[in-house]
């Protein structure tokens, strides 16, 4: 005879392998290659290889085929059911800061980051060598935002205050990294060498077991109907791949093509990336000879054809460099930072207005110009000339050759109507722009995914969860003078805190859910 007791007991056992029946009739196939085995579907967590098998390219390689035996599989989950995974598709500034945020925050989330040239390879040549980690001049987060072309009003929130130029340089300065500001808010190592930066950032995600993989690229990327990403990546000097799986990705391509094809295909939309930050190609062949010579301070007005109505930020102030094939420096290059579109539109061809006197009105400058050939009478024009004006003897002589004027004779035999045209040059000197140059230091693009289809607070998609981006791949770009580094670093700390806290969510709930379904 059944006692009461048993039979209820009885009854309620075949209620719960019902519900278990019912529970798993329910959840999405499997691939032929990974039915699980009963212990692994009672974990009721999605499907994650954390290693990836290796194969030889062939004409029938696919993600199928790189399928572990049960063994194996059973040998991975059991060993691994708690860790996830985080694969950083880019080792420049961004990437690699982010993979040391995530792992600092979440040391069991296996981290690794996929570079297909040299790590930091940016970071080493920026500066002329020397690195330029961030400004100093700009802390406001909304006086920082107003240095980028693309992206000065999305980062007026809270972006930067998240993680901005002072923490940048408390973190490089707590790992041992002793940094200096120059007078013009750039900031460097004090070692001037920009190995400081590069072995600092490589050390420490290798002191935190970041996995740094360098000659490979991600050449696909997918999303299986758990919400894993399932990456390929190919070995550069080598027939083979990698089917790499991960819970999170992190696009850090800086202005790769890979970044833009990996976005595109994870269903972003890209903006057509331009060259920024580069130097103005000059028609005056003359102008090779003065080669070298620097304005501490001028004032440049960018008009071009296609620009009909008037653009502030196309009229900057600051040193100005001349070369070999035009013209440099600082303003120019926040020039073509700012009329990247329009230059592009326009040929990279338009007019320059440079104003040589930006502190002195035209009027004062003549008023100077008379005065000083009333009482400068008997020295030759070609060595004697205002000092108040700040120039070179080069540069000066080069004005009178423009002027066709002798340069032996005497200030008292200087025409008035001369002196009258040299004033004029000197405030509204017209140049003909032909072309771009390259800035050697820095390579920037305007363009890539926007702004609009991330969560800028964490730095996530927001047409797939889990998919991060952070740096160039984004249409952001600043202006020279350390703030493309900052945008690095600000994306990457906010991405990496991101991931890492999602992740040690995930650790918590993993658990929990098992114990549902067991007492369920």
């Amino acid at each position: 005879m059944w006692a009461g007791n048993d039979l209820m007991q009885l009854g309620r056992q075949k209620q719960q392998q019902q519900h278990r029946s019912k529970l798993f009739d329910e959840m999405p196939p499997w691939p032929p290659c990974l039915q699980p085995t009963l212990a692994t579907a009672r974990r009721a967590t999605a499907f994650s290889l954390s290693r990836s098998r290796r194969i030889r390219l062939s004409s029938s390689s696919s993600p199928a085929s790189v399928c572990a035996s049960p063994g194996d599989r059973a040998h991975e989950q059991q060993g691994d059911k708690e860790e996830q995974s985080l694969v950083v598709v880019g080792g420049g500034a961004a990437g690699v800061y982010a993979s040391i945020r995530a792992k600092t925050l979440a040391p069991r989330l296996n981290v690794v980051v996929i570079e297909k040239g040299r790590f930091l390879s940016k970071v080493k040549v920026s500066g002329g060598g020397r690195c330029n980690v961030t400004n100093g001049h700009h802390l406001e987060p909304m006086g920082l935002a107003r240095n980028y072309p693309r992206g000065n009003k999305e980062l007026r929130g809270s972006y930067f205050a998240a993680h901005g130029p002072q923490d940048t340089m408390r973190w490089f300065t707590d790992h041992g990294v002793e940094l200096k500001t120059e007078d013009d808010g750039r900031v460097f190592p004090v070692t001037d060498n920009s190995a400081s930066v590069v072995d600092c950032l490589l050390n420490e995600a290798r002191r935190l077991g970041v996995s740094l993989q360098a000659g490979k690229s991600v050449s696909s990327a997918s999303v299986t109907q758990h919400g894993n990403f399932v990456l390929k990546v190919e070995k550069r000097t080598a027939d083979l791949v990698d089917y790499l799986n991960a819970n999170y990705v992190l696009v850090a391509t800086g202005s790769s093509q890979q970044g833009y094809s990996i976005a595109a295909q994870l269903g972003h939309s890209i903006i057509s990336p331009v060259p920024s930050l580069f130097t103005f190609k000059v028609a005056d062949k003359r102008l090779a000879d003065l080669a070298g010579v620097t304005f501490p301070s001028v004032k440049a007005k960018l008009k071009l054809d296609g620009v009909q109505k008037s653009v502030p930020e196309l009229t900057q102030t600051g040193p100005m460099l001349v070369t070999h094939w035009g013209l440099s420096g600082p303003v120019v290059l926040r020039l073509s930072a700012w009329g990247a579109r329009e230059l592009h539109q326009c040929n990279y061809q338009g007019k320059l207005m440079v104003d040589f006197l930006p502190d002195i009105h035209v009027e004062d400058v003549k008023h100077i110009l008379f005065r000083y050939k009333d009482q400068h009478a008997k020295h030759k024009v070609n060595n004697a000339f205002p000092m108040e004006f700040g120039l070179v003897k080069r540069f000066w002589r080069f004005l009178l050759e423009q002027e066709s004027l002798n340069g032996d004779m005497h200030w008292a035999s200087m025409p008035n109507n001369h002196l009258n045209t040299i004033a004029i040059r000197l405030k509204q000197w017209m140049f003909d722009v032909v072309g771009k140059g390259q800035f050697k230091d820095e390579f920037v693009t305007a363009g890539g995914v926007p702004i609009s289809e991330i969560s800028l607070g964490t730095m996530e998609s927001k047409k797939q969860p889990n998919l991060f981006f952070a740096g160039e791949v984004l249409n952001v770009d600043g202006v020279t003078g350390g703030f493309n580094f900052q945008n690095a670093w600000t994306g990457g700390h906010i991405a990496g805190t991101s991931i890492a806290t999602l992740a040690l969510a995930s650790n918590l709930q993993e658990p929990q859910s098992l114990f549902q379904l067991e007492g369920s």
